[in-house]
């Protein structure tokens, strides 16, 4: 028997000062279903069957609000104001210097110390037709992070009968800003604390051109071929394949991979292909479709074991891989990258749809 689509509202627990975060678990007539915590907009779970019609969960994350309050690992959550690294956490925007705190060495990552991900945010609408939906809102005040004028961010997470988890962020400021959303989900198609890990997955993205990094990990500015280079998933390839190629200095420096690869030069109006991921085993597929030019392909390089996830096992490397669409990481600093300003009066939308399958 089919289940009947459906948005439900628990309570997930309390943060330190009495605060109750929320979760709201989106079923569709298949049983896939997507689970959403207030705390960081954060995809928690993710239940997707297979080949067989067996449902695991294939994201990375928690069992407990604890266990969120204490990892730095992002999992499931939006981050932002600036999704990935700027350099020395310092930008000049129309003139004016700003500073973000370090958080990755001497550089910001996903928009500081306290960025969107260790928010509260407002659950805003849920509703369960025509597609079960969740949309969550949250305020950053001025200077937040360091960064200008007051910024009212929503996410809206849609389950729909296709198969796909679509999700929307929209962003309006009424100081010139920056922005860069994205989700941070780790996904491990054969279920989350599986013993294989995620390296069997075979990975394709488009993308003649990836971006180098230096060893704090920031672009150095060059769009480097992928031919001939570990870097070349333009035809399927499994990931374990090279992901440890030391022979290549930019899978040296990143313990693996850790970079973004161009799909193209300026965002578009309606959501591409950016990297298509497949689990042999279970039959379980992922396709990433996002507005944004780039995608930052992560391989869970810095996963210690320290970290424990909702099946009682310990995250290793290599347990689950990040595949963030977005704008080029250090934007700010890089002129020829594009741009992430936000002026009044403008609207920023990222659209991302994440489509799963179960081929046999």
């Amino acid at each position: 028997m089919k289940a009947t689509p459906s948005a439900t509202r628990r309570t997930f627990g309390h943060l330190p000062d009495g605060r109750a975060v929320e979760a709201v678990t989106l079923t569709q007539t298949n049983g896939m279903s997507a689970t959403i915590l207030a705390w960081g907009a954060t995809l928690q779970a993710m239940l997707v069957p297979d080949r067989e019609g067996t449902l695991a969960d294939v994201t990375l994350g928690h069992a407990t609000l604890g266990d969120y309050l204490a990892s730095d690992a992002y999992f499931g959550a939006s981050v932002g104001r600036v999704a990935n690294r700027i350099a020395g956490g310092r930008f000049i925007l129309d003139g004016e210097a700003y500073r973000v705190p370090a958080n990755n060495g001497s550089n910001a990552l996903h928009g500081g110390p306290v960025g969107f991900d260790r928010a509260l945010w407002t659950i805003a609408a849920v509703g369960a037709a025509p597609q079960p939906m969740v949309r969550l809102a949250h305020v950053s005040p001025d200077g937040d992070q360091g960064f200008p004028g007051t910024l009212h961010v929503t996410a809206t997470y849609t389950l729909t009968d296709a198969g796909e988890l679509a999700i929307e962020y929209a962003a309006r400021t009424d100081r010139p800003t920056l922005v860069n959303l994205t989700n941070h989900a780790y996904w491990n198609l054969a279920g989350e604390g599986g013993v294989e890990g995620a390296m069997d997955h075979v990975l394709a993205i488009p993308a003649e051109h990836f971006l180098p990094t230096d060893e704090a990990a920031i672009p150095t500015g060059e769009f480097a071929p992928v031919a001939g280079t570990p870097f070349d998933f333009r035809e399927p390839t499994a990931i374990g394949a090279r992901v440890r190629d030391a022979g290549h200095p930019q899978i040296a420096i990143g313990r693996g991979y850790d970079h973004n690869w161009v799909i193209a030069r300026t965002r578009a109006a309606e959501p591409r292909l950016l990297a298509a991921l497949a689990h042999p085993g279970s039959g379980r597929s992922l396709a990433v479709f996002s507005t944004e030019p780039g995608v930052q392909f992560y391989s869970g390089n810095f996963l210690g074991g320290t970290l424990v996830g909702k099946a009682g096992k310990a995250y290793r490397q290599g347990d689950g891989i990040a595949l963030e669409p977005q704008m080029f990481p250090d934007t700010p600093n890089r002129p020829d990258f594009g741009s992430v300003r936000l002026a009044p009066g403008e609207t920023y939308r990222h659209r991302v749809i994440l489509r799963f399958g179960g081929e046999s």
